[in-house]
């Protein structure tokens, strides 16, 4: 695939993957910020949001590239955390974020700078418990990071995101991956890629993982190949789901590989990078609260990368009402088994820990077949039982009662293990 740089100086045009995948971007890291920001002790909080491919501020119809989301999300979480904290009684909190944006282009940095100028007056005037720094860097991602690094550790930078929304696949390397999730407690990364420029990557760089991963499939690469012209068949999303995972799985604890939704087929990645589990929770639920952006093919309970073309039918999950049903009937299986496998009970957080890197699932849907699973009880810190899916917490204990039906369900033939 050949890359089609944008060009910010006679105006860029935006296309439906970047509206799908900004959305997503826009809300989850609202999301972020007050989850981020609800310790009623808190008064405040310091993060570092690096742009990689920044890009020119907006484009050619007016709308906003990813600094300027990142900036507008900014402003409303703050205005909305001043006001709900001042409603419940809590202390105000502050904001202080440094935001690197960085482009090859010195036309994009240029064009950026006019974009972004008026905003942060905007925020000194009307938003005042929130200071924004940007710096603004014209280099080649990889040779623009060293400083990057440099500038986050020095000053002591925990919470980091990092939006790496390049062109092709070759502009980040992958060990600059893993290093940032690596140098930072409170990592996240966005990585956007079009798929075929990986594909053609491992084909070069790394055969013999591209041959392993189709054999566990079934699938060989001369099949593959055929796939590859037809990149709307679901097959093609299923096989390519796992090359990407396998691809990215030690990059971080949790990978997200689902690829971004478009009409003319699978061609372009979205994958979220984090630290903690309770981010790829809230990584989940913002993709259902925006159904058929990212879609994601094979199971869909807790070990959606385990489908075997050979012995089930796959499903094309879009994180919509149809996709939670069939996920919910699979939870209803998967859970007990987990628990089993941990003896006849398990910490919601440790269950969490397990689970998040292998399920597309909301956490309504989980806590829902939980709770709504005869062989399961949930218990409080204090022995009590809960009654209510909304009211589990990560304090509790998943059990299994002693009088339990579901042990036929391990004879089911679906493993609970990881891929290997």
């Amino acid at each position: 695939m050949v890359e089609k740089p944008y060009r910010w100086s006679s105006g860029a045009t935006i296309e439906e993957h970047s509206l799908r995948k900004h959305k997503i971007l826009r809300e989850y890291f609202f999301k972020y910020l007050t989850v981020r920001c609800r310790l009623p002790q808190q008064e405040r909080f310091r993060l570092a949001i690096v742009d990689g491919f920044a890009g020119g501020g907006r484009y050619s119809d007016g709308q906003p590239g990813s600094p300027v989301i990142f900036i507008e999300e900014l402003m409303r979480a703050t205005e909305a955390m001043t006001v709900q904290r001042a409603a419940d009684g809590m202390s105000p909190i502050s904001i202080d974020c440094l935001l690197v944006l960085n482009d090859q282009s010195a036309d994009a940095v240029a064009s950026l700078k006019t974009h972004i100028e008026p905003l942060l007056g905007r925020i000194k005037e009307a938003v005042p418990n929130l200071s924004v720094r940007v710096q603004y860097l014209n280099k080649r991602f990889e040779k623009a990071y060293p400083k990057i690094k440099t500038t986050l550790t020095e000053d002591r930078f925990r919470n980091v995101i990092f939006n790496l929304d390049q062109c092709g696949h070759s502009h980040v390397d992958r060990n600059t991956l893993i290093d940032i999730m690596r140098s930072f407690n409170s990592a996240e990364i966005f990585y956007t890629f079009a798929i075929q420029s990986l594909i053609s990557f491992l084909q070069k760089a790394n055969p013999e993982l591209l041959e392993a991963q189709l054999a566990k499939v079934r699938t060989t690469k001369e099949d593959f190949q055929k796939l590859q012209v037809a990149v709307n068949r679901q097959a093609w999303l299923g096989i390519a789901e796992r090359v990407v995972f396998e691809a990215f799985r030690t990059c971080a604890p949790f990978v997200s590989p689902f690829s971004i939704h478009n009409p003319d087929g699978w061609r372009y990645w979205l994958i979220h990078f984090a630290n903690s589990y309770r981010a790829r929770q809230v990584y989940n639920d913002t993709l259902h609260s925006n159904s058929s952006a990212q879609a994601h093919f094979g199971r869909s309970g807790l070990n959606m990368l385990s489908y075997d073309p050979t012995h089930e039918a796959g499903a094309l999950y879009l994180f919509d009402t149809l996709g939670r049903q069939n996920a919910k009937q699979q939870l209803l299986e998967d859970i007990p088994r987990v628990v089993a496998e941990s003896g006849d009970a398990i910490g919601v957080g440790d269950f969490y820990e397990g689970i998040y890197n292998l399920t597309p699932a909301h956490t309504d849907d989980i806590h829902s077949a939980i709770m709504e699973n005869p062989d399961l009880e949930v218990i409080t810190p204090s022995g009590g039982e809960r009654r209510k899916a909304n009211t589990i917490t990560i304090e509790d204990v998943i059990k299994l009662r002693s009088q339990k039906s579901f042990f036929p369900v391990f004879n089911s033939g679906v493993s609970s293990k990881k891929p290997k």
